[in-house]
């Protein structure tokens, strides 16, 4: 009859495709609840501290207001007092002269050593399993071994640089403040040597061969290979390992801590020492948070600008 519904039957192409669609719900759900303790864990860990962390940062929190719970909200008044802070900027100006002076070090002596140990012989594996212990060695013992080895008073460094002649009488490499940010600077570069020369030979070896003897029969040098193939097809790899090695660099604490605690004079209070010492010596909650925060949004920058970048790559 004309205008009459027809309700579908069991056996209709609609109910079958439902009861399809139901174990596919089902084991969607199962997939997101496998993934609720990740979820937890990350929120737990990081995004909970990062919310309270920019919380704090806009009220007035020292150690009385602390206990008490009431500290005045203050908005935004904390990050211009640490824009129209001298020690603030100096703090600043040091880590980005750290990270730029360890990166320069570090990914040139991590490339040359790549390059090194992309060409096959006797020892290769033993020699860069001892290269990799720099990196595995726990920070704070890193930071001790550089601490002595620039002891004034009988570092390793005093003695071979004597025994050369090239210093009449030992220095104080350390207590110097000259000096000391080139000491912290040279320890983080031995430590970030081999990160960046796995990374980096893991990009070598991804290389195809055929590309380099192509270029050999076409009458092509060692140099124009290196320039017109290798720099070009790293590009990228090497753009992570810049980013990676900036994120680490920039936020480096405990080897700094333990080599010189920021002195002396200030002459290694970096950011992230200038933050501890705000919060945990001064007691300054508040300004400490906002310091926290801008360190960062900071790294949040570089890591957008370098996914711009990377992905200006790939469409180029």
């Amino acid at each position: 009859m004309a205008g009459t519904a027809v309700s579908p039957t069991r056996d209709s192409p609609m109910i079958r495709s439902a009861a399809a669609l139901r174990p596919l719900r089902r084991l969607r759900l199962a997939d997101y609840l496998f993934l609720l303790p990740a979820l937890l864990f990350v929120g737990a860990t990081m995004l909970y501290p990062v919310y309270a962390n920019l919380r704090m940062s806009l009220y007035d929190v020292s150690v009385m207001t602390f206990l008490s719970g009431n500290a005045p909200f203050v908005g935004f008044t904390n990050y211009q007092k640490l824009a129209s802070d001298p020690a603030f900027l100096h703090a600043l100006a040091l880590s980005l002269l750290f990270t730029v002076g360890s990166l320069l070090f570090q990914f040139t002596i991590g490339f040359a050593l790549a390059l090194f140990f992309n060409r096959p012989f006797p020892g290769n594996g033993a020699l860069r399993a001892l290269l990799l212990l720099a990196w595995l060695l726990p920070t704070v013992v890193s930071g001790s071994l550089f601490r002595w080895m620039l002891d004034g008073d009988y570092g390793v460094l005093n003695f071979a640089l004597v025994r050369l002649g090239l210093l009449s009488d030992g220095r104080y490499w350390l207590i110097d403040p000259g000096t000391a940010l080139a000491g912290t600077i040279l320890a983080n570069v031995w430590v970030g040597i081999p990160f960046n020369m796995a990374l980096l030979l893991a990009g070598l070896q991804g290389i195809p061969t055929v590309l380099y003897e192509a270029a050999r029969v076409d009458g092509a040098s060692s140099w124009q290979q290196f320039r017109s193939l290798t720099l070009p097809l790293m590009r990228p790899v090497a753009l992570s390992v810049l980013l990676l090695g900036l994120i680490y660099t920039f936020k480096v604490f405990d080897l700094i801590y333990v080599m010189t605690k920021g002195g002396p004079v200030d002459a290694t209070t970096t950011l992230p020492i200038y933050t501890y010492k705000l919060t945990f010596e001064f007691f300054r909650f508040g300004d400490g948070a906002a310091a926290a925060t801008l360190l960062l949004l900071g790294l949040v920058v570089v890591a957008l600008v370098y996914l711009w970048a990377s992905r200006r790559e790939e469409m180029a």
